[in-house]
């Protein structure tokens, strides 16, 4: 049996009787109606609804506008023949009415009619919330003594931003054509001081991509749980987004990306390697969840079928971002003597994080929380027994009303959380070294709209750093943590269990370059100064470890102890070097090593100073010599040198881009000697006109996921 949800509409509008009837009119009375074509003006109603990049045949409209069909009969239809529209929205195993609510800015769903000769063109009205999905559109009418019954195909319904009254209603021009229209992207990456790009295929209207959105959704433990209930929430972008965030991700049920952060993705493929969505969601309605993906995939994906579906989404990079697990709006992080860091505490702080914001507005939580929200479907914590976060409004966030749904604390914390640094001496007593209150929540970024620079979104989320109105948020926002019993644990919120370390007459910090490359020895410095008129000995302990960018340790690379004197008021540089040698089998594909110095004095104290070294990869080169036309074939050359003086093996290079290639083209080259340069080209027949973006991505047994990509604007003749 079939899910259903049904929208009858009597069409009678326009369909005249006749005032007299002669013999022939007597003949047609008495004629059965029959239909005998069907023309859902599929390329009319997706101009005027703004669907004509879906690669589909069906047709696709949005809510709110109407849309019409022209059926052709035998005859000229009459008020007699009791034609009726009837629309099916669903899935299986139960009988599911749609119920279609009348708000006061809208209409319910209706239909009209005009006749020319046999052919009667019906104009169909959805609501401005109207359930979103797939519709099986069904005619029947009176035929002699009984029912004709006709399908007339699937209408697909979506979320509509240009449409007032929309939940996602969206007055910015420019911001609909980036934020639902625009199939490639940037997701930024790297670290506060060195915030780097990565070009991202979304692929909304790529093949077969709406299709297995709605299958994402049908799949989700809500609508396993309560189909009637789930079905009839799609009408509501808070209700569909929070079901999009725990999909995607594969921690509690079959969603779509399996995370991954160990640095060994043998099983798999690398997080890194991926280009786009439309793949991985591929491969997902194939054969399930896909192996592997990080928090810059799964926010991909989730963009992905968000634009898909008509939510105006855009992909956020957050530096220096806090993982609280606890809640109480502070990281605690513990260092031994030697700078590792231990695992006292399962509190961290990742390089970056990327998450999604979607607009809509709150009716759960009032007009004054609407615009941006918050999803993420990178599994950290569960919210309501799902691994899943959102919609968190981002106004919330800034005036730190963390009582609000969904879990605001945890956003707030990733953005607005104080750090503090302790140091385990070898008696084991604890002493914080350093606290900090504007680490965490930096150069938080997106793209920027017509254009692929970044755009700083901080003060979206939080006042300036270091001003009373921040300060006065954040104790705010613990106010409302400690007397809502929203928080996870029972770790207080004050720094009392220890006493505090003493005042040092010595500082730190490291200075590196940003432009050192896979394959070159890395060098950098510890800078330490020595601000008091005395004289002083420092005990320096260093190490350098290859990381993932959630500041895990992956493997040590370095380990380094000298004592170091300093004169009267003198700086020095300690310089150090990590020879390629000692790091091309230990870096992860994150190309991440951080360097952590612990600095003490012959009065016992002691500073912690650490870094993040964020290796470029070399880059690849490419170029095209014509202009390109839609279906001509066009001639792409990619060129790539070994920037190591050793021989690299296993050279392989992927090429893709929506628009522009239907299917992935590989290139295996067996290997390039030391700065030995590859030029490869490749043919390709653009299928779409428009910009689009041609994405390479270039591995080998040295190094891997090296990226590049080329805009390319195709001619329609």
């Amino acid at each position: 049996m079939r899910l259903r949800g049904q929208v009858n509409m009597g069409i009678r509008a326009g369909i005249g009787e006749a005032s007299a009837i002669s013999r022939t009119d007597n003949f047609i009375m008495f004629n059965s109606l029959q239909l005998q074509s069907t023309n859902v003006q599929q390329r009319k109603n997706a101009l005027a609804h703004r669907t004509s990049e879906f690669m589909s045949k069906n047709l696709i409209v949005r809510r709110g506008e109407e849309f019409t069909i022209e059926l052709t009969f035998n005859r000229p239809a009459r008020s007699s023949d009791n034609i009726k529209l009837n629309m099916t929205s669903g899935s299986i195993n139960i009988d599911l009415p749609i119920i279609i609510p009348s708000p006061s800015n809208g209409v319910p769903w209706s239909a009209s009619s005009t006749q020319k000769t046999n052919t009667l063109t019906i104009t169909i009205n959805s609501p401005v919330n109207a359930v979103i999905g797939s519709y099986a559109m069904t005619l029947s009418f009176s035929s002699g003594s009984g029912t004709t019954s006709e399908s007339l195909g699937h209408v697909y319904v979506l979320f509509n931003p240009w449409a007032k009254g929309d939940a996602v209603y969206m007055e910015n021009e420019d911001e609909k054509r980036e934020y639902v229209l625009n199939e490639t992207g940037i997701i930024f990456y790297g670290s506060s001081s060195t915030p780097r790009p990565r070009p991202w295929d979304f692929g909304q209207f790529q093949d077969k991509i709406l299709d297995i959105t709605l299958k994402i959704l049908d799949n989700s433990t809500q609508h396993r749980r309560d189909p009637r209930k789930d079905v009839n929430l799609r009408n509501d972008p808070v209700h569909v987004g929070r079901v999009l965030s725990a999909m995607i991700n594969s921690q509690d049920d079959s969603g779509v990306v399996m995370g991954n952060w160990s640095g060994d993705y043998s099983t798999g493929e690398r997080p890194t390697k991926w280009n786009g969505s439309a793949d991985i969601l591929r491969k997902w309605m194939e054969s399930g969840p896909v192996k592997f993906g990080q928090c810059w995939v799964f926010a991909g994906v989730l963009c992905t079928v968000l634009r898909c579906l008509g939510i105006p989404a855009r992909v956020i990079t957050n530096f220096s971002s806090a993982h609280d697990t606890d809640e109480n709006l502070f990281i605690d992080r513990y260092f031994d003597e030697d700078g590792e860091e231990t695992e006292e505490t399962s509190d961290s702080i990742w390089n970056f994080h990327v998450w999604v914001e979607a607009w809509f507005t709150r009716s759960d939580l009032g007009s004054a929380y609407d615009g941006w929200q918050v999803l993420d479907s990178t599994p950290q914590e569960l919210s309501e027994e799902l691994y899943r976060l959102g919609p968190c409004s981002v106004k919330a966030i800034k005036e730190g009303d963390v009582d609000l749904a969904y879990d605001a604390p945890f956003v707030f914390a990733e953005l607005n959380a104080d750090v503090r640094t302790w140091l385990i001496s070898a008696d084991e007593s604890k002493k914080i070294n350093k606290l900090n209150t504007s680490t965490v929540g930096r150069f938080t970024s997106t793209k920027a709209i017509n254009s692929d620079e970044r755009v700083d979104v901080t003060n979206n989320y939080k006042y300036p750093e270091g001003t009373p109105k921040e300060r006065e948020i954040f104790r705010k926002a613990q106010s409302k943590l400690k007397g809502s019993g929203l928080r996870r644990s029972t770790v207080a919120f004050s720094a009392s269990h220890s006493e505090a370390a003493p005042k040092l007459e010595f500082s730190g910090s490291f200075t590196s370059s940003s432009d050192i490359e896979v394959g070159q020895d890395v060098t950098f410095s510890l800078d330490l100064k020595n601000t008091s008129t005395n004289e002083m000995s420092l005990q320096v302990h260093l190490t350098a470890s290859a990381i993932v960018y959630t500041n895990a340790t992956v493997n040590d690379v370095l380990a380094n102890a000298q004592s170091v004197k300093l004169g009267s008021n003198e700086e020095k540089n300690i310089p150090y070097t990590i020879p390629y040698a000692d790091y091309e089998n230990a870096i992860t594909t994150d190309n991440m090593i951080k360097v952590v110095a612990v600095c003490e004095d012959e009065k016992g104290g002691k500073l912690l100073v650490e870094t993040v070294i964020l290796l470029k990869n070399p880059p690849i080169v490419m170029k095209i010599t014509d202009q390109a036309h839609l279906n001509k074939p066009l001639s792409v050359e990619i060129a790539f040198t070994n920037p190591t003086t050793e021989e690299v093996h296993n050279c392989v290079v992927i090429v893709e881009g929506s628009g522009l290639i239907k299917e992935k083209v590989t290139i295996e080259v067996p290997y390039l000697s030391k700065n030995q340069r590859s030029v490869s080209k490749v043919d390709i027949v653009p299928y779409r006109p428009g910009q689009r973006c041609l994405f390479v991505d270039f591995s080998c047994d040295k190094f891997s996921d090296v990226k590049g990509s080329l805009t390319i604007n195709v001619a329609s003749n």
